[in-house]
């Protein structure tokens, strides 16, 4: 690029009846684009569909992990309020964006399904494989078209490159066909490759950012529900220590009564 810009350069400088060079402003950039070929053309096309895509799953994204967010931290204080895991079983519902209510109803249902919900859990192991799947599922829910935008990402400048490419064959095509080596005659070539090269970053770096800080909030929730899984499975072993004990557990030490029962 700095190489075809030089030879551009040179040759302006060489023939004392080219035009001055076009200032850099809006209409200077329609120029460009009415100026392309139609492979550049397509090429910018197929960017502009890449960018809008993107920014529609970006903003997509922040407006459901934004929410997810707020119903998190009202059903977590819901969550710690309250004295009874049944209480906070029929309401959770009310917080279903979080992705911590799934994780609360995996294993609410496990926890009833093997005893009915009353005493310690006969297979805690089964309780905790159940936090992960949900965890996972969960996950896997919120990362949904995030590959899209880690693809618009990575091909964008490759795109871009594409065009500058061709812009640059079409540069050498036009000096060789003009039979005299002016800056007419590669202009619209260098156009194509400057204004493509432009569009691919333009489109690249936002949605590089954007996948960046999107993953990282997924972190956060892939965190935040592994610890509200084990939060979970505290909140009832502990409701189970203060429930009659049966007579298989009569010889067990007495543990500390806990807040939150059945």
């Amino acid at each position: 690029m700095v190489c075809t810009l030089a030879f551009a350069m040179y040759f302006l400088q060489e023939d004392p009846s080219a035009a001055p060079p076009v200032a850099a402003n809006s209409s200077a950039l329609v120029e460009m684009i009415h100026n392309s070929g139609p492979v550049a053309f397509a090429v910018l096309v197929i960017l502009l569909l890449a960018s809008i895509l993107s920014w529609t799953i970006m903003f997509s994204k922040w407006s459901s992990f934004s929410r997810a967010h707020t119903q998190s931290q009202r059903f977590l204080r819901a969550f710690r309020k309250s004295t009874r895991l049944s209480e906070i079983a029929a309401v959770a519902d009310q917080f279903k964006p979080s992705p911590l209510v799934a994780v609360f109803t995996e294993i609410h249902d496990e926890y009833q399904r093997q005893n009915g919900g009353r005493g310690l859990p006969r297979n805690p192991v089964a309780l905790e494989r159940a936090a992960q799947t949900a965890s996972s599922e969960a996950l896997t829910s919120m990362e949904s078209r995030m590959t899209w935008l880690a693809t618009i990402a990575a091909i964008a400048p490759f795109i871009g490159l594409f065009g500058t490419v061709m812009g640059i064959i079409d540069a050498f095509h036009g000096l060789g066909t003009a039979g005299a080596a002016t800056l007419r005659a590669v202009a619209p070539g260098i156009s194509e490759a400057l204004i493509t090269t432009a569009a691919g970053l333009v489109v690249a770096i936002p949605a590089v950012v954007g996948y960046n800080q999107l993953t990282a909030r997924l972190r956060e929730f892939a965190a935040r529900m592994d610890d509200f899984g084990r939060e979970l499975l505290n909140a009832i072993e502990n409701a189970a220590m203060v429930s009659p004990p049966s007579p298989s557990q009569q010889q067990q030490q007495p543990e500390e009564v806990r807040r939150r029962t059945f």
